[in-house]
């Protein structure tokens, strides 16, 4: 089994991206952290340094006082001081752990009545966290089931050309994919090769992140069908992507609330969950995709971040057809880890009061990442940062250490919740090198 970690690590300012969270566009401020480890991982029991530094218009800033606080990740902080820059530079020791996981450092200052702030995490043997999620004993019958009930429903949808996402290269349509005899459905922008022959291409299917909202800039990953790919982005509520960002705002603030969101609807009975049907959604995608006479036979890719992340793993668990499986630090992974007193997954369930019942934990272990991840034969790549606190990298790196797939990571300590527009392309040049 291939187990390839890249190891990608920012040592330069200049290479931090302008528009990320570690480096604000058009800031005045820079924070730069740099952890006596490179690779931003220790052994577990041994101690950590981080090296800060402070620029004010690339200046060091001198006889600053920064304050900080630190502890397990997500976590309340266990230590907290202050320390003064000296030639802009400082050193806290941020200790250890005796456990697989990560400490996170805050820092902040204030200057002039503003206060700035900034975080690292460092890991502690990571390649050894293992999840506190288990597969329940009726896991495979309960999603056989329901899989066999969805397929029952044959394959309607229509099929509108989008001539506004529509280029010299490729072709858009917008589809609307029918789910099941209730009139429940899903919408999303097929994106062609212009011209595209008979059993001639891949197919990539993309689900959204988190969120009521329409599909985002949909022609960002038009270099896919550029190079001979048809992929399909769609969204999971059932609305239609033409509507205004106002019209889906307002439906966002009546229905998705912290009280109401869709990510707690049903979530005390597993077969009342509102993500059964996305997670059904998901497989009826793949049927649409494998319908096409312009399908090469052979080829079904899911990709996706976050939400999405976790949406295309839980695809390429449940569906052999799928080939490969690339994500960015998926959400819904580990999300009960909390339990275990450590950082659990988006959406960070136990943040609210009355989570942690016996019925709600119960639905959670059926729709968890790592259950689906167990499951997974693809080829599967992952990538995730260290600094994220959505889908924070204790959790990824329980995905990732539960699967037995042949596996690739690329590990981005610096990132927090974002990946660099060269990391997407590098997802496409990743896929083509294990196409079938």
């Amino acid at each position: 089994m291939r187990n390839r970690i890249l190891l990608t690590i920012t040592v330069c300012i200049m290479t931090i991206l302008s528009m990320a969270e570690n480096y604000p566009y058009r800031s005045d401020l820079l924070w730069v952290t740099e952890p006596d480890h490179p690779d931003w991982i220790y052994r577990t029991g041994e101690k950590a340094k981080i090296k800060i530094s402070l620029f004010k218009y690339g200046i060091p800033q001198d006889g600053i006082t920064v304050n900080y606080e630190m502890g397990s990740e997500l976590m309340p902080s266990d230590k907290t001081g202050s320390i003064v820059l000296k030639n802009g530079k400082a050193e806290i020791n941020i200790g250890t752990l005796d456990k697989p996981g990560f400490r996170d450092c805050i820092f902040s200052i204030m200057i002039n009545g503003g206060k700035y702030s900034h975080h690292v995490k460092v890991g502690f043997s990571p390649d050894k966290i293992k999840p506190y999620t288990e597969m329940p004993d009726g896991f495979m019958d309960f999603w056989k089931n329901n899989i066999k009930e969805a397929s029952e429903f044959p394959l309607k949808y229509t099929k509108e050309k989008a001539e506004e996402y529509c280029t010299e290269k490729i072709d858009c349509y917008l589809i609307k994919l029918q789910l099941n005899n209730r009139g429940q459905a899903v919408y999303g922008y097929l994106f062609y090769p212009k011209n595209a022959k008979p059993e001639s291409c891949p197919v990539v299917l993309s689900p959204p992140g988190a969120g009521i909202k329409t599909i985002k800039e949909p022609l960002r990953h038009k270099y896919y069908a550029e190079e001979g790919f048809i992929r399909l982005e769609f969204e999971i509520h059932g609305l239609n992507p033409t509507m205004s960002e106002e019209q889906f705002k307002e439906i966002s603030n009546t229905f998705n609330g912290k009280e109401n969101g869709y990510l707690t609807n049903g979530l005390d009975n597993k077969d009342n969950y509102y993500m059964k049907r996305v997670y059904l959604s998901c497989l009826r995608c793949i049927d649409l995709l494998t319908s096409l006479p312009e399908w090469d036979g052979k080829n079904v890719i899911v990709q996706g971040g976050s939400q999405g992340g976790a949406l295309a793993m839980i695809t390429a668990g449940l569906d052999k057809r799928v080939t490969a499986c690339v994500v960015n630090h998926p959400a819904l992974s580990d999300m009960a880890g909390y339990m275990a007193g450590r950082a659990g997954g988006y959406p960070h369930f136990f943040r609210t009061k009355g989570m942690d019942t016996k019925e709600k934990l119960e639905t959670m272990s059926y729709y968890d990442v790592v259950n689906f991840a167990r499951l997974i034969k693809a080829d599967t790549f992952m990538t995730w940062g260290f600094n994220d606190n959505t889908c924070p990298p204790t959790t990824s790196y329980a995905v990732y250490n539960t699967l037995e797939c042949s596996k690739e990571a690329l590990i981005t300590p610096i990132n927090e919740h974002w990946t660099s527009e060269e990391t997407e392309r590098g997802h496409l040049e990743w896929i083509k090198k294990h196409l079938k």
